[in-house]
């Protein structure tokens, strides 16, 4: 067996990112041969995956790539905040995402096995490729918070990139349920009638007062709930609709995304 010098560690551990101990086991194993060793990290890297497959991997982040025509949405699970935050974490999922917008979103899913194990290897955590989704529209802006967690997709008619982020970072922020009262079914009204119900009849008014102190709660409420009517943060004094018209846009879906 050839003597495995400190040097030859050094290039491997230089080359995969392991562990010391683990590049030296792999060395002794490929008799010295870098290559060898590198073909024995990715396999027992494959073999550690598989066996960290069936736990929990709840955590992770979402990546977002767009050019305001199209954007790409990618996450990666992994199974705690501290992995998410890992830097080979991040770099695996960018990486991911560069591959699915060069190539293709199958490319990036069918790669990912391979580049995934190594990560694992290094980390010692389940990581799984979560969903890569493909959106496109007129104009389009994106925002991730900076937890990585949460981030929202904006598809405008007209206005620009800049104008569907803003709308974007808005929504991240203020979670609307429905873009528009136009989604706002009968069943949501009669939801939120119920759980008013005992704080309107405990008011000494007639029962006709009631019914309008009712249709107003329920409409504050919806405002509160609906994009297109809430006040915009950067702008408190106008709602988001009026924001998008002034600046010739007209919001055509939100997508939001969370962890």
């Amino acid at each position: 067996m050839s003597t495995i010098t400190a040097q030859q560690v050094k290039e491997l551990r230089d080359t995969t990112g392991v562990s010391v101990m683990q590049c030296r086991k792999a060395l002794e194993e490929s008799d010295g041969d870098l290559e060898k060793a590198i073909i024995i990290l990715r396999k027992k890297g494959s073999e550690i995956a598989g066996k960290k497959a069936d736990r929990t991997a709840s955590d992770g982040i979402i990546s977002i790539k767009s050019d305001g025509k199209k954007a790409l949405v990618l996450i990666l699970n992994c199974e705690t905040d501290f992995v998410a935050k890992n830097e080979d974490f991040i770099n695996l999922a960018n990486k991911l995402l560069e591959i699915a917008w060069d190539e293709s979103p199958a490319s990036a899913k069918e790669k990912s096995p391979a580049l995934i194990s190594d990560i694992v290897l290094k980390i010692g955590e389940n990581i799984q490729l979560g969903s890569i989704e493909e959106i496109s529209g007129d104009t389009i802006g994106a925002y991730i918070h900076h937890t990585g967690k949460t981030a929202t997709v904006v598809i405008l008619n007209g206005g620009s990139p800049e104008i569907a982020k803003d709308i974007a970072m808005h929504a991240a922020a203020m979670k609307p349920k429905f873009l528009s009262s136009d989604e706002i079914s009968d069943e949501d009204k009669n939801q939120v009638m119920e759980a008013l119900k005992a704080e309107v009849d405990a008011t000494d008014k007639p029962q006709d007062m009631k019914m309008k102190i009712m249709e107003g709660k329920i409409a504050s409420y919806f405002k509160d709930q609906t994009l297109l009517d809430q006040s915009f943060f950067k702008s408190p004094e106008k709602t988001i609709n009026q924001y998008a018209t002034e600046n010739k846009a007209q919001v055509i879906k939100y997508i939001s995304y969370n962890i």
